[in-house]
């Protein structure tokens, strides 16, 4: 994860802020700790901490798996003695805690299953549609080339591709922002008409599920999905956003 400036401030629409700590969720050991640690953050345990949250809140990570992240993260940039493996620990049994607590008042289906919906429904118009594709534009974009030699191998070929990188999720999950880029076009493609369709294809089915966005038909341009309200619990058996869920559903309309 790349090291950027967040701010800090509460926004007053969140019930539940960031650093609040659900002490009946926690030992009494874990609530001592943490209410130490939220009192008297240094620069680089605020970074972290805030790191910890969006993975925690993007939800496409185990918790064991956030910890050995961090900790290699908080090894290689030399904050050990800063920041122990306890301290992170604790910190991602916290925010997973408070997200687990929060989870049992969402609206269903809330605007990440919808989004599930509609990535599905894009697979099914033979548009690749992958959820957290990389960290990058680029990354995404070769995570698209690999499915679509998968598929090719079953054989079909797509009419197009859509998908999201962890630095547009980073932007959605910002309460100052919420908005989801949504990058578009078809492999091996220099036909803008083609780049068009693919993206007028793209926020029909967003505009479906209910989505407001913003896109002119301009193809040099992300669609963006504006006031997004990312609410995700990681779960291990969960296909919904899993990047091979496209061949199965591709493979099975060929079929029917």
């Amino acid at each position: 994860m790349s090291r950027r400036i967040e701010n800090t401030s509460v926004d007053p629409r969140i019930a539940n802020p960031p650093t609040q700590i659900n002490k009946q969720k926690l030992n009494y050991g874990q609530f001592n700790r943490l209410k130490k640690q939220h009192s008297a953050m240094t620069e680089n345990q605020q970074y972290i901490h805030d790191c910890i949250s969006n993975a925690v809140t993007m939800g496409f990570m185990s918790d064991d798996d956030i910890k050995e992240m961090t900790l290699e993260q908080v090894e290689g940039e030399e904050m050990q003695d800063e920041i122990s493996e306890e301290w992170i620990n604790d910190m991602v049994d916290q925010k997973f805690s408070e997200l687990r607590a929060n989870s049992k008042s969402w609206s269903k289906p809330t605007d990440t299953e919808r989004l599930a919906v509609a990535f599905d429904n894009l697979c099914k118009r033979k548009i690749v549609a992958l959820h957290n594709a990389g960290y990058t534009t680029s990354d995404g974009e070769s995570e698209v080339i690999e499915v679509e030699r998968e598929l090719r191998k079953n054989g079909i070929v797509s009419d197009g591709y859509c998908f999201y990188h962890e630095q547009d999720l980073e932007r959605a999950i910002d309460p100052e922002d919420r908005s989801l880029w949504i990058a578009y076009q078809k492999v091996n493609n220099e036909d803008e008409s083609v780049t068009l369709e693919v993206g007028r294809i793209v926020t029909e089915e967003l505009r479906k599920q209910g989505f407001t966005v913003n896109w002119d038909d301009d193809v040099n341009e992300k669609i963006e999905v504006q006031n997004v309200n990312w609410q995700k619990l990681y779960d291990e058996n969960e296909d919904a956003f899993d990047h091979w869920r496209v061949i199965g559903i591709m493979v099975g309309e060929k079929k029917s």
